[in-house]
């Protein structure tokens, strides 16, 4: 199995990122982190923070600084990137991690949003989208703040005592 992780870099991308990495370590699965990139629109990059004011649209810039964000936040993670016409809509981009995490055969998705999975959303959303597809599971992080993954760990049942079984 292969937990896939849109990234953009964003805060809660990053969560994502690092909720995948907890729940990968536990299950001994591959993380696979996946940007979509919209070719030479450096405004779109700088909105990301991709790109520093000013600064030129470069392929391998955008690239790299991505890349460098994985490695921060998932040192094991395998990094991945699309790139997509200059004017790509949320659509297109969702269409592009979709197919992304299809290729990797994905068992789950985790997708940092703060509005995927809503009775009510954007019909603009890329996590909406990419949440959307039944061919893996989902998990959507919503908050930045720490999930409650040490009170499960804590509460497991496979931390006490083994039974006369073995």
């Amino acid at each position: 199995m292969t937990f896939v992780v849109p990234f953009d870099g964003s805060e809660l991308a990053e969560t994502a990122l690092v909720r995948a990495i907890e729940f990968g370590t536990v299950l001994d699965e591959r993380i696979i982190a996946v940007s979509v990139i919209p070719e030479k629109n450096a405004s779109y990059a700088r909105e990301r923070d991709w790109l520093d004011p000013g600064e030129e649209f470069d392929l391998e810039t955008v690239v790299g600084r991505l890349h460098e964000d994985v490695a921060a936040q998932a040192p094991s993670a395998e990094f991945r990137y699309e790139v997509v016409g200059r004017r790509a809509t949320p659509g297109t981009i969702a269409s592009q991690l979709r197919e992304q995490a299809r290729t990797a055969d994905a068992s789950m998705v985790f997708v940092g949003s703060e509005n995927a999975g809503r009775l009510v959303s954007s019909l603009s959303s890329v996590g909406e989208t990419v949440a959307a597809d039944d061919a893996y599971d989902v998990v959507i992080v919503r908050h930045r703040e720490p999930s409650k993954i040490q009170r499960v760990d804590e509460a497991s049942p496979f931390h006490g005592p083994k039974s006369d079984f073995y």
